[in-house]
């Protein structure tokens, strides 16, 4: 899958989940400053990664991503193991 793909799923679990307008979610977007995502979001959306990937990430190993662009280099990551 490609990163424009993985952007447009997270676009639509960020407006799903936690209300936040599609058009602010970039892959530069900062998650806990630009897109006010708190930790126990950040959980929600391990979850979320999860089903997406059919893989499990822990949550000490997504405490270092801080932007979408991270977020789906996370994704795509997992998707390829």
């Amino acid at each position: 899958m490609t990163d424009e793909n993985t952007l447009n799923e997270l676009k639509a679990i960020f407006e799903e989940m936690f209300d936040v307008d599609p058009d602010e979610v970039t892959l530069d977007a900062a998650l806990y400053d630009d897109l006010d995502i708190d930790s126990i979001d950040a959980v929600d959306l391990i979850v979320r990664i999860r089903e997406m990937t059919g893989k499990k990430i822990a949550p000490d190993e997504f405490k270092s991503v801080r932007t979408v662009g991270e977020v789906v280099e996370a994704i795509n990551t997992l998707r390829s193991l």
